[in-house]
């Protein structure tokens, strides 16, 4: 039997040419920290570059011509900065991370982890790289400065006595985030315009104005430039919206022939709700109907009153109407649910205590109104309504007042003790005034009133309802609380927090990351 003997190889060290340790042979015939020092594996990457930016609009500009929404120190802006170096590709990556720079200096510092073999060795070497931030204008912001920029325009337009249809448009531009690629907007005395730099965002928005409001819209053109060598045109469109001049809490009197086509609907009714439809109600049957947008442009009609037309007046008594009293009453339309036909005896607020005489209204709000409280109405026997399907009525068949709306505590009381704010878009306007104003604070009313109304989920500035809301522990004193919430009455409508909290996404911060900050 033959025995192999295995021998084992040591090798054989050298010292290094530099500092005379034992180390294993390689070309250089050096140790790492010698060949560290005398060798720099990030000369071929730059250690100082320019990048550009728009001083409005802050985006970085990616050559030749494409525009990147960065944030400082995000994951978007590191990876801008890395594909800006030169002969990073020849070399391993291993970590980057921004250092941190003063948002004025205009400089951007990132520190690198790079490693390379080197003669056998490999190598790791940090390393600071310097972006210089240089500010210019991009072509979209110049346009804008240039005040003739845009290429579409979307006029939109309703012709009553207030604004509150343009707040709630506004509430849901922002939630939708409609108004992102929007240049511009500008207050008219009847609407708002709104411009943008592609006729296709101006379609969008007017389709989403069909979708949500009724309403119909008329395009035009305007020609602005015109090549003959290559046969080019250029154009400024204009879409004009018109929305129906129909609001809720408008008394309303339909043509016959609608009536007839809504399932006999009377023809005085009570506007209660406008989405991309009218809902309308008899307050005398409690019969509802739908009007469509094309059933209205095709037998327009107008409202007879509004808000600012109707008579404050006190309830005095109250008497239900039976569900079979009520049947006998209606016509072939659905009956509502939600609302309860009454009997109320009302007098003016302002006669009250002088005159003794009660007017009687058969009303659909039964359901809110008990003796003593307060309720807005028109007064059909005493105005003057210059209607032509109202005049064709016969007068002895109109009741005297119709009561449209509660009347929840006073407005200045509910103002202040309001801890909440909505968010607003950037409308340029000259001129702000008191009706305007007071019109918001309806808005905002009838917000708190009906929760139908807030199904669209108003965009709500949470950083200001915080800032507003006072938090107290069930041990804090009593006086310490708002002196007006012990003024309020109970049923007075209000918003909780878990109404403004509904959207909230802690999961997300501001810049889409997950994992965002929590609010205390």
């Amino acid at each position: 039997m033959e025995y192999v003997e295995q021998q084992t190889r040591t090798l054989a060290r050298i010292k290094c040419c530099d500092c005379d340790i034992l180390i294993e042979p390689n070309p250089s015939n050096m140790c790492a920290g010698c060949l560290r020092k005398r060798v720099d594996i990030t000369e071929s990457i730059s250690k100082q570059v320019v990048i550009q930016c728009c001083k409005l609009c802050e985006r970085y500009l990616n050559p030749p011509d494409k525009w990147l929404v960065c944030p400082l120190e995000s994951r978007e802006l590191l990876a801008f900065c890395l594909k800006k170096l030169k002969g990073l590709k020849e070399i391993h990556l291993v970590d980057a991370t921004f250092v941190y720079t003063e948002p004025h200096s205009k400089r951007l510092k990132v520190k690198l982890t790079v490693q390379k073999g080197v003669y056998g060795v490999v190598l790791q070497q940090e390393f600071i790289v310097e972006y210089e931030v240089q500010t210019f204008m991009c072509s979209d912001c110049h346009k804008n400065e240039a005040k003739n920029f845009w290429k579409a325009v979307v006029q939109v337009r309703q012709r009553v006595q207030h604004k509150k249809t343009f707040f709630y448009l506004e509430q849901l531009i922002l939630k939708h985030n409609m108004g992102v690629n929007c240049l511009g907007f500008k207050k008219s005395p009847v609407g708002v315009d709104m411009f943008f730099a592609k006729k296709d965002d101006a379609r969008k928005l007017v389709d989403f104005f069909m979708a949500v409001v009724p309403c119909r819209y008329t395009t035009s053109q305007q020609l602005i430039s015109h090549d003959t060598h290559n046969n080019t045109f250029d154009y400024k469109y204009t879409f004009s919206v018109e929305i129906v001049p129909i609001c809720k809490h408008d008394v309303v009197c339909l043509p016959l022939s609608l009536s007839r086509t809504l399932g006999n609907i009377g023809q005085i009714c009570v506007c209660h709700r406008v989405t991309n439809s009218i809902y309308l109600i008899d307050p005398r049957t409690l019969q509802t109907a739908d009007v469509t947008s094309q059933q209205y442009w095709r037998t327009p009609f107008h409202a007879i009153g509004s808000l600012k037309n109707y008579t404050e007046y006190t309830v005095m008594d109250t008497n239900f109407i039976l569900d079979s009293e009520r049947i006998t009453f209606a016509g072939q339309g659905r009956i509502s649910m939600k609302h309860n036909l009454a009997d109320a005896w009302v007098v003016k607020s302002s006669e009250l205590g002088i005159t003794e005489s009660l007017i009687h209204s058969r009303t659909h709000l039964g359901h809110l109104l008990k003796p003593g409280d307060s309720v807005l109405g028109l007064d059909l026997a005493t105005i003057n309504i210059n209607d032509a399907e109202f005049n064709k009525l016969k007068k002895e068949n109109l009741p005297d007042v119709i009561l449209v709306k509660k009347i929840f505590g006073d407005k200045a009381t509910r103002q202040k003790r309001r801890r909440w704010k909505l968010k607003r878009l950037a409308i340029e306007t000259d001129t702000d005034t008191s009706s305007v104003a007071r019109d918001y604070d309806d808005f905002l009313e009838d917000l708190e009133e009906d929760p139908e109304y807030r199904q669209n989920k108003p965009v709500f500035d949470l950083n200001n309802v915080y800032i507003g809301c006072e938090f107290h522990t069930a041990s804090s004193n009593k006086d310490k609380l708002p002196v007006d919430e012990d003024e309020m009455d109970d049923d007075v409508p209000r918003l909780t927090l878990q109404d403004m909290m509904d959207d909230l996404n802690l999961e997300e911060d501001a810049t889409g990351e997950e994992g965002g900050p929590m609010m205390e």
